[in-house]
């Protein structure tokens, strides 16, 4: 019987104080496997290999998109997926290179797309669970935590004032709740208003979809055509008074650009007013853009091919609502009234330019934003 051939197996020990050395071993090769005959691989090396496999796998499933707007529309949805499962810390930087303005008693920052304000169902990460860092980061480890002064819609982009203390909180709250902070949005619609500036002034209620499963906003009218007379109807208990006002800043035949101003702050009353009210629901805005159902906006041949995209794709158009300006009156020992502006989101900008509508600011860096 042939004697077995032997192989060297090294092995790297650590001992204590003594660093890292190494220890020659014998081993007979008839018992060792082709992996342990090759290189070793390290952490590192198998983390990246496996990381490697896994998008290979993901490439696999998913098509390769040549069309260069439907891989914009992508990659948003994949940002925004992205915000959900960042570390806090990194949200925070994040966050804190949007600043648009900052003082003794605020920080004014621009909201990014998909991210919530608040936690609920399904929440991973929002906006009040990062301001104890976002402060830390802006003003010291000793910072107190930043206090949220109004709120957005997950959706819509844009100005958010956030407060250094709570005294100040409660003062802009207040503001806010008086109806003294002047609020201005930017919104692309499907359809154009008629008239192109008006005021929209119907209540506003919460109510089930009926065989959906869900509620959603929608409108309370104090008034109703019967036999061609105007009748006014008993006012629901639960109606919020809400009063938008509006005008467009271009248009074309299927689409325009409109200033918003809401009057009052009801839950998703611009999206309600301009649906329901217009019926011209906002580019993108998949819950209000029918009654009866919670599918994605439907589009006309003309507007999709503007932008791109097929109707199957439409489903992940952005929501198109843009918290562009609020004005402050004097607070405390500011003795001016404070206008803050954020300029518009990539996505918005480029679906402006291909419906052919035009943007009323000259900027140059909003134009190329």
């Amino acid at each position: 019987m042939a004697a077995p051939s032997w192989g060297v197996l090294r092995l790297r020990v650590r001992g204590s104080g003594q660093g890292v050395g190494s220890l020659l071993c014998l081993v007979p090769k008839p018992f060792c496997t082709a992996a342990a005959a090759s290189k070793p691989l390290d952490a590192q090396q198998l983390a990246e290999r496996l990381r490697a496999q896994k998008q290979e796998e993901k490439a696999k499933k998913e098509p390769e998109l040549k069309n260069p707007v439907q891989r914009r529309v992508h990659e948003l949805v994949r940002f925004t997926q992205q915000l959900q499962r960042v570390h806090p810390n990194v949200l925070a930087k994040a966050l804190s290179r949007g600043i648009v303005h900052q003082d003794k008693d605020l920080v004014v920052i621009n909201k990014p797309y998909g991210l919530p304000v608040h936690g609920g169902p399904g929440v991973k990460l929002c906006i009040s669970d990062v301001l104890p860092i976002l402060a830390k980061v802006l003003h010291g480890h000793k910072a107190e935590p930043l206090h949220l002064c109004h709120r957005l819609d997950k959706e819509t982009t844009g100005v958010m004032v956030l407060a250094r203390n709570k005294e100040v909180a409660h003062q802009v709250q207040e503001l806010f709740r008086t109806r003294q902070v002047v609020k201005k949005y930017w919104a692309i619609t499907v359809r154009v208003p008629v008239p192109s500036a008006g005021v929209v002034d119907i209540p506003i209620v919460e109510k089930e979809v009926q065989g959906q499963q869900h509620h959603k906003m929608t409108l309370s009218p104090s008034y109703r055509m019967d036999n061609g007379k105007m009748v006014r109807v008993r006012a629901n208990r639960s109606a919020h008074v809400a009063v938008t006002e509006y005008q467009v800043l271009s248009s074309t035949v299927s689409s325009a650009l409109l200033e918003l101003h809401p009057i009052t702050g009801v839950k998703h009353q611009l999206r309600v007013h301009l649906s329901f009210g217009l019926d011209c629901p906002i580019l993108g805005d998949h819950k209000y853009s029918d009654w009866n159902k919670l599918a994605p906006q439907k589009l006309s041949a003309g507007t999709l091919r503007k932008l791109g995209l097929p109707q199957s794709k439409a489903r992940h158009l952005p929501l198109h609502l843009h918290a562009r300006q609020l004005v402050l009156p004097a607070l405390g020992s500011r003795k001016e009234e404070l206008s803050l502006v954020c300029r518009l989101p990539r996505y918005f900008v480029r679906s402006v330019s291909r419906l052919g509508l035009e943007l009323p600011s000259q900027d140059p860096d909003e134009q190329q934003s």
